[in-house]
């Protein structure tokens, strides 16, 4: 499964945004990284703002170039407004349903217990992250002690952060619903979703 393995810190400090989640080093550094990174200065043209909001959708979501522009081609090619229709995609991918409904503390996390088979997909176990979730779709944690201790730790750690209203948790039996698709307005995107679209209609 490809993904990037590098510095996170790095991204999250390169494009200024709590990319992986709060970070502290963006609090220390809130410059780029890189030994002229306290003096630069220099403005970002159009083209480089809009390569900048791509990278942050990629690192959010986990994905590399080659997976991110297969996304922007299938939302492209739907009705509706390409941006948003791009965010949805990302979002309702298991692994950040996963993520969303408490189960891993991360997306990163998310993916690796859906490789090792401790998630559920409308009753079937799957390992494959990128799954497309729709709405009546129903993820659960597989009964197994060594899941179910690893989803009761996971929703403890995320309880401070809420469920989406597009989806339902019952914490009791491990399972969540997919109940509609997101708007733009649930997602609340770090990034420029429009830029993008101008970005790869160049």
């Amino acid at each position: 499964m490809a993904r990037y393995t590098g510095p996170r810190q790095k991204i999250s400090r390169r494009l200024g945004v709590p990319i992986y989640g709060p970070a502290k080093a963006i609090e220390r550094k809130n410059y780029a990284p890189g030994i002229h990174g306290p003096k630069a200065r220099r403005k970002l043209s159009e083209y480089g703002a809009a390569v900048a909001e791509k990278q942050k959708l990629k690192y959010t979501y986990g994905l590399l170039e080659r997976q991110f522009r297969k996304y922007f081609e299938i939302a492209r090619s739907r009705r509706g407004v390409t941006g948003e229709t791009l965010l949805q995609l990302l979002e309702t991918r298991l692994d950040n349903v996963v993520f969303r409904l408490g189960f891993a503390t991360s997306r990163r996390m998310a993916r690796q217990m859906i490789s090792h088979r401790h998630i559920l997909h409308n009753g079937r176990r799957v390992s494959i992250a990128s799954i497309l979730t729709q709405p009546g779709d129903v993820i659960e944690v597989r009964n197994s002690p060594e899941a179910r201790k690893m989803a009761t730790f996971n929703l403890e750690t995320m309880q401070i952060t809420p469920v989406p209203d597009w989806l339902t948790l019952d914490k009791e039996h491990f399972r969540g619903t997919v109940q509609r698709v997101p708007t733009r307005e649930d997602i609340q995107p770090l990034a420029n979703e429009q830029l993008v679209v101008e970005l790869y209609s160049r």
